[in-house]
């Protein structure tokens, strides 16, 4: 129950390749780039409750319908069992040698590389939270995106695991910075065999670790150093020294530094299950990041990159990293909030973050998983206020853009732009024409 979204999406490619049949129930009925993956597997997804559900099946929900949702009360009145959707991917964790990649930012890009260099070495199971998600019992590694949100990964059991950061986040579900660290470290202590951590990062560095640990960095005090770190138009090249010995040179078409760090904990992670270095070399420079994750098109003078970036951490980077690949474009940011209690949590940190473009528009706030009753007062217009030049825009108001149109113009957030997008491109196309 809400198949189309991206956590649920990717388990349920997962179990079908796995063997079991599955269905789908979504309120949304517009189309999600999540509902690809499943529409490839013959994966049915409905949108009313008159379907049929077999009496042995197992029901999982996503935590954006409410236990009052018709569908869910449905499958209670037919009595069938319900598991929580960590638990289940717990189970397929078990299954295989699995590699859990954790942390506030960056999972995503960390386990698409793991995923990207595996796969050129032979093959890998994977769970992505980008709507990604592959799996067979024939093979011995499966990559998978850990999330700390509601304290998901807690139930997950890891060979080998990845920390790429720990910062607040998910303040809904958590009381403190302490808080999360406590269950990071119930993770960290979760995997039996080795965690890499960001050794540049505070929160990380106070866990227990019971597990052995390996820390990355620019910091000379890690066990894995980051140096001679060169940032360009056409990506980022470093070297990499563990324990103060150069392991390699490498290069790989990402930007900013918070990339960087992602490529080090992924190369970390494979030469410890046994990829060669070479092999590790060539596969970085092939790599294409997922969807939404720094995605660039270009439609004439215009460059339009589409980001997940949500939190002021993940803004503030990105619109770094577009000024190390555009120094000399101006840079306009769109940005579509995603809850109340982040927007409550960090308004002063998003609009910090938004100052770095020349131009930010914010939306007003979609949530489909807070009541908007809970925080009064709460809307866009707090970050925007605190912008240096910054604007209300809507699908409705896209021609607030036309001036753009020789601009990078970055749509961020972890909700649906899609639509936004689109609305620019018609813009874009119907000013060419005039």
């Amino acid at each position: 129950i809400g198949i189309k979204g991206t956590g649920m999406s990717t388990l349920a490619q997962i179990l079908r390749d796995l063997g079991n049949e599955v269905i789908g129930y979504d309120d949304a009925t517009g189309y999600k780039f999540t509902q690809k993956g499943l529409e490839e597997r013959n994966i049915p997804i409905y949108y009313d409750s008159n379907h049929e559900i077999p009496q042995d099946a197992i029901v999982t929900f996503s935590v954006a319908f409410n236990e009052n949702h018709k569908e869910i009360e449905r499958v209670k009145s037919l009595g069938l069992q319900i598991k929580k959707y960590n638990e289940i991917m717990g189970e397929i964790v078990s299954l295989f040698e699995s590699i859990g990649v954790s942390g506030t930012h960056g999972k995503t890009t960390t386990a698409s590389l793991i995923k990207h260099i595996l796969e050129d070495s032979g093959g890998c199971n994977y769970f992505i939270g980008a709507g990604d998600g592959y799996a067979t019992r024939e093979n011995k590694y499966f990559v998978v995106e850990s999330d700390e949100f509601n304290r998901h990964f807690t139930a997950y059991h890891p060979k080998f695991s990845i920390i790429t950061n720990i910062e607040a986040e998910h303040l809904e579900c958590y009381k403190d910075i302490e808080d999360i660290r406590n269950t990071f470290e119930i993770f960290a202590n979760n995997t039996s065999k080795l965690v890499i951590a960001n050794g540049d990062n505070l929160e990380t560095r106070k866990i227990n670790y019971n597990t052995k640990v390996m820390f990355y960095g620019f910091s000379f005090k890690n066990d894995i150093v980051i140096k001679n770190l060169k940032l360009t138009e056409e990506g980022s090249r470093f070297d990499i020294y563990i324990k103060e010995e150069l392991y390699g040179s490498f290069e790989v078409p990402l930007y900013g530094k918070h990339m960087v760090m992602d490529v080090c904990s992924a190369i970390i992670i494979c030469k410890n299950i046994g990829i060669e270095k070479e092999r590790i070399i060539e596969s970085l420079k092939t790599f294409k990041n997922s969807k939404r994750r720094f995605a660039i098109e270009k439609i004439n003078k215009t460059i339009i990159i589409d980001d997940y970036a949500h939190h002021p951490t993940e803004i503030k980077a990105t619109l770094e990293a577009v000024r190390q690949k555009y120094p000399n474009k101006r840079l306009v940011v769109v940005f579509k909030p995603n809850t109340y209690s982040r927007t409550k949590d960090f308004t002063l940190e998003f609009a910090d973050a938004l100052n770095i473009a020349d131009k930010a528009y914010v939306t007003e706030i979609d949530c489909n998983r807070e009541n908007p009753a809970d925080y009064p007062g709460i809307n866009s217009n707090l970050i925007i206020e605190k912008l240096n030049d910054g604007d209300i825009i809507s699908e409705d108001e896209i021609n607030k853009l036309s001036n753009e149109l020789d601009s990078v113009v970055c749509f961020m957030s972890c909700a649906y732009v899609d639509n936004l997008i689109n609305r620019f491109k018609d813009l874009i196309i119907k000013s060419n024409m005039e």
